[in-house]
Parts: C-alpha cells; structure tokens; sequence
C-alpha cells in the first residue's frame, strides 16, 4: 500500500503551503512511506486527483484543493480531515494503515479491544493459570531480556510519535490562527486554477478556428 500525498509545487497560497508542509512533516516525523504527486507541473496528477476525489467530498465549486491524500486508489480525506485523525491521535486509522506497537493508537485500540470484549486477553489467562501470575523475585527475573528489549521498542515508538506531534504543533498553531487568511489565500488558488482552464480552452478554440481557416 502507497501512501499518495497530491501536492501543488507552485502554489502562490501561503495557507495550502503551510498544509502541505503540515502533512508531509508529520508523515515523515512517523516514518510513513508516502509519494509526493505534483498538480502544479502534472496536468494528468491534477485530473487524476479531481476525478478520484468523491463528490461529496469536493467543496462546492467542485475543485479540490491539495493537499489531498489517497492510500492507493482509496481516498483517505483533505488536510481538514487529515487535521482531525491528528487531533484524535488517529492518524493511521485515517491512512488506512495499521498502528505501529506501543503507539497511543495502538493502545487507544487496545484498550476499546478490552471494552467491547469484557475481559483481556491477558486476565483470562492468569486466572485460567494462576500458578503464572505468581510474582517472581527481582533476583530471579535476569532472563526476561525478551520482554524487556519488547518494552523497549513500545517505548521507543511511543516517543517517536509524541516527537512527531510536538514537532506540528507550531504549524497548526499557525494555521488555526490564520483561518481568515487561508479563506482568501484557497479563494484566489481558485480563482487561478480556474483562469488557467478557460485560458486552456481559449486555446484550444482559436487552434480549432485557425485550422478551419487554413483548412478554407
């Protein structure tokens, strides 16, 4: 599975650009494999990115605007949506991937695993066993490098997630303190996407038009 982040290279928007940036870096401080797909200098990225988009996800004028994030061919959501999975600390849900171990996402799993279920996995087993669950002295515990080096790794990625979201944080910060600014940023990224297709078939029609004449 391929993570596909559409992006707009030249985007003259300060807003999508600090959205953009925003969802790259979080994915990158996650270490989540992703693709970067320009719709600023690939005109077949943009219509692929347009089409695929659901309808009842495009804002009213129907044009999309990036970022816009697609696992495969599976479209995930925008940056809003994006946003929110971060929030709620959802994120791989959000990406249709599974959570790493001793993630808050994989705990947060977890634990409505217990809820919906009554009981852990791990209770029933101690007290199906009771002999197991049995303390052990600390001078007796030097052969459990195992379940130590485990806990080691639980942690590590935990850390490494909590680093990922300290690291945005200055970022949203900006981007929910500029939310009238990016209201008129996106409105003109609009307006240019929409000049450059009517100047695209202006074009086309004064090559069809020349044709004829010359055609005559």
């Amino acid at each position: 599975m391929v993570i596909k982040v559409f992006l707009a290279s030249s985007s003259g928007s300060t807003a999508i650009k600090k959205k953009q940036q925003d969802v790259v870096g979080f994915l990158e401080a996650l270490k989540v494999d992703y693709t970067q797909l320009d719709i600023a200098c690939n005109e077949e990225n943009r219509m692929w990115m347009r089409q695929n988009v659901p309808e009842e996800k495009k804002p009213a004028n129907g044009i999309p605007l990036p970022p816009q994030i697609f696992n495969e061919n599976g479209y995930c959501g925008d940056y809003e949506t994006f946003f929110d999975a971060k929030e709620d600390n959802m994120v791989y849900a959000f990406l249709g991937l599974p959570p790493p171990p001793g993630s808050k996402e994989a705990e947060q799993a977890d634990e409505a695993h217990v809820v919906e279920n009554g009981t852990h996995a791990e209770e029933t087993n101690a007290e199906e066993n009771p002999d197991d669950s049995i303390e052990v002295p600390v001078e007796e515990r030097n052969g459990d490098d195992e379940a130590t080096e485990g806990e080691t790794a639980g942690d590590e990625a935990l850390a490494e997630e909590d680093q990922a979201v300290e690291e945005t944080d200055e970022v949203t910060e900006d981007t929910q303190a500029q939310a009238e600014e990016e209201e008129e940023q996106e409105e003109e990224e609009l307006r240019q996407l929409e000049e450059q297709d009517e100047q695209g078939s202006e074009e086309e029609e004064e090559a069809e038009v020349q044709e004829e004449e010359e055609t005559e």
